[in-house]
């Protein structure tokens, strides 16, 4: 119910002007809803059709906990060995290890096994704080990004330890794929939205798109902003994957250099343009979370990053001068 007000929240705000004509498909794959809105012009309905067939394609092949291309190569590094994938997946990771390098690998999908630990490799969280010998233990293995070989489309690893969730990663890459796919199709106006993290091409007609942000501990959103063409907007937050326990809040956003889920954040949102912004929206908005507020102005300084807002554990809004100015 929560992912779904999260979604909603955007999604009511992206369609209020119903003119001009607006066509929209939509399906449940990552873990939430999507939903792609396209500004009816010819092609609209074979364009749609591509992206949501691309989205459940990437959905499969990036699983972390079922049978997938991701599975089998995390069973090959376990082993010790290297495995031949598609050229797509190897392009995936090459971009994920640097966007990990840039991050100073807070944001790290190596971390595949302390996510299963916590038990988020399921559909419903598991509600219990694991065995902290055994939670010791995998940090001090230190899987990292760094520590993947690609060679062509060959993977491999020096520590067997790495186990590759993409699960903070996949939606933006799939917004950029989305975008992709709508301009081959001659698509110039349209808004994806894939739980949250969205994605806009030209206008909803005449005005701009606009979206919210949802309020982490609450329904209803913090805010609206208008999307410019080809802007995204990323969020990482604790309020969709959690479970509680003995009065703490654990959420899916584990912290690799303890093992701990972050608490020092409710929500971090990004606004970015450019080559894959859908990308990296979704991915850098990974180590503003798990850095916490005191360390939130010069992380983003660091990483490139102008316009941001982020909701701390106490409740306190933080926002960037160039984020402000884009807010209603």
């Amino acid at each position: 119910m929560r992912r779904a007000l999260a979604f909603f929240c955007v999604l009511l705000l992206a369609g209020c002007a119903r003119e001009p004509d607006i066509i929209k498909q939509q399906a449940y794959v990552f873990g939430t809803l999507v939903e792609v809105s396209v500004v009816n012009a010819p092609g609209a309905e074979s364009a749609l059709a591509e992206v949501l067939a691309r989205f459940d394609a990437l959905h499969q092949q990036l699983h972390a906990w079922q049978p997938s291309e991701l599975s089998r190569l995390n069973a090959a590094l376990a082993r010790g060995e290297s495995m031949t994938v598609t050229p797509g997946l190897a392009s995936l990771l090459r971009e994920a290890q640097a966007l990990s390098g840039q991050s100073g690998h807070l944001f790290n999908p190596a971390i595949g096994n302390l996510i299963a630990l916590w038990g988020f490799h399921a559909d419903t969280p598991q509600g219990h704080v694991p065995d902290q010998q055994v939670l010791t233990a995998l940090v001090a293995q230190q899987p990292s990004m760094a520590q993947l070989a690609l060679a062509g489309t060959r993977v491999s690893s020096t520590n067997p330890a790495v186990q590759l969730d993409l699960g903070g990663y996949a939606k933006g890459a799939a917004l950029d794929e989305a975008a992709a796919i709508l301009k081959r199709h001659g698509i110039a106006n349209a808004l994806v939205n894939i739980g949250g993290n969205v994605l806009a091409l030209g206008q909803a007609g005449n005005r701009p798109w606009r979206v919210g942000i949802q309020q982490p501990r609450g329904p209803g959103v913090l805010a609206t902003l208008e999307l410019r063409d080809g802007e995204a907007l990323g969020t990482s937050g604790d309020y969709q994957r959690y479970f509680e326990a003995a009065g703490h809040r654990y959420c899916h956003l584990i912290d690799p250099r303890t093992g701990m889920p972050a608490v020092g954040m409710q929500s971090v949102t990004l606004l970015l343009h450019g080559p894959r912004a859908g990308t990296r929206s979704d991915a850098l908005s990974k180590p503003l979370f798990l850095d916490g507020p005191e360390h939130l102005t010069a992380g983003a300084r660091a990483l490139g990053i102008s316009h941001w807002l982020a909701v701390d554990a106490s409740g306190k809004l933080h926002i960037s001068p160039a984020m402000q100015a884009r807010l209603r």
